[in-house]
């Protein structure tokens, strides 16, 4: 009897050790030091960053980040290289309208336009009046005086004739007949010139880009009134120092605009503060450009370089600013990879180094990946 209840109270006390072991009290270490009330390494979600670095992603979650791979293919790409550009007036698609002499602007017949407005081509956009020195407009009204003078007396002298048709020659009624013309045309130059207006037209239908206009603002020859653009019709003028870039280009795009196709014209023959210009017309749909806006030019080569083509998205920073990109090495585990890449085009670059055609590379979701900690 002693012998049971002796075996019954050791099972007791080793269920006892054994229930304060799994409920440790706050501050318990194990056998190696490590607390026993610490959480466990997964988070609730099961996403976790591992200790040799690669991430932990269950299933569940990969379809809700949206996680897709694509399995790496080695071949040869056009070469590709960046170049700063700058958006301008396409001369073929839009115009400027300058002053033609000195004077003073007044409204068209719907007003002054406005930058952002639409015109169409020979709409009046403005009237010019001419201004001059005292002396000048003196001379002038003194000019048209003598003008109309002179005009008046060929008329009369032109009805005189006209009344004595088949006494006179007719070479001699001619004669008076053209110089009245004459004077009709001078009398109206230059009483244009003394108290009327030039109308200023649209060169190009498109959009108001620039507008330096007032009521009653006096403008010296040449003067830059307006700019018209057609928005859908644009040039992208790139620099290289590279002289012999301008044969190599085959096609182009802008970076970070898909809207936009970009066709080559052609590069300049002369440097331009120790650069090549370079010209390429820009066909916008939906995107909107700007006069002078900087842009990015990838423009594809025909030289070829060797290498995994993969989404400009798949490429992402880590925390010592390494370009990496993410590989599926199990069913839930992801690992980063370092790499070296070229942009190929606007969304899509070209890794040189750090991959192996047998890798299956993360192509979507790569960001949210990187983000687990």
């Amino acid at each position: 009897m002693r012998t049971k209840l002796t075996h019954l109270l050791l099972v007791l006390l080793s269920a006892a050790v054994l229930s304060s072991a799994s409920i440790a009290a706050p501050g318990a270490h194990g056998p190696n030091g490590e607390h026993l009330d610490a959480p466990g390494g997964a988070s609730a979600s099961g996403l976790a960053r591992l200790p040799d670095g690669s991430v932990n992603v269950p299933k569940q979650a990969q379809r809700r980040m949206s996680i897709r791979t694509l399995m790496a293919e080695e071949a040869e790409h056009p070469l590709t290289v960046e170049l700063n550009g700058r958006v301008g007036i396409d001369p073929n698609a839009g115009g400027r309208v300058q002053a033609p002499f000195a004077g003073r602007i007044e409204p068209g017949p719907k007003g002054l336009p406005v930058a952002g407005q639409r015109v169409e081509k020979g709409q009046i956009l403005v009237h010019v009046r001419p201004t001059a020195g005292a002396i000048e407009r003196g001379n002038q009204q003194a000019q048209l005086v003598e003008i109309q003078s002179n005009r008046r007396l060929a008329e009369q002298r032109v009805k005189r004739l006209e009344s004595l048709e088949g006494t006179v020659p007719q070479k001699e009624i001619e004669a008076a007949r053209a110089e009245l013309a004459s004077l009709t045309g001078r009398e109206r130059a230059v009483s244009r010139s003394v108290a009327g207006n030039e109308a200023i037209t649209s060169p190009a239908s498109g959009i108001v880009a620039t507008a330096n206009v007032l009521n009653g603002q006096v403008v010296e020859t040449r003067d830059v009134l307006l700019e018209i653009v057609d928005p859908n019709r644009m040039i992208v003028e790139a620099v290289t120092t590279d002289v012999s870039l301008a044969g190599r280009i085959m096609n182009a795009s802008l970076a970070g605009s898909e809207g936009v196709e970009l066709t080559y014209l052609g590069g300049a023959r002369s440097l331009r503060d120790g650069a090549l210009p370079v010209t390429f017309r820009a066909n916008a749909k939906n995107v909107p450009l700007a006069v002078g806006q900087p842009v990015t030019v990838v423009a594809k080569l025909t030289d070829k370089v060797k290498g995994i083509a993969l989404p400009a998205e798949a490429v992402v920073r880590n925390q010592n600013n390494e370009s990496i990109v993410w590989i599926k090495s199990g069913s839930e585990r992801f690992i980063a990879q370092p790499v070296e890449f070229k942009p190929l085009d606007a969304k899509t670059v070209v890794v040189v180094k750090g991959l192996s055609p047998e890798n299956r590379v993360v192509v979507s979701g790569t960001a949210l990946i990187n983000q687990i900690r």
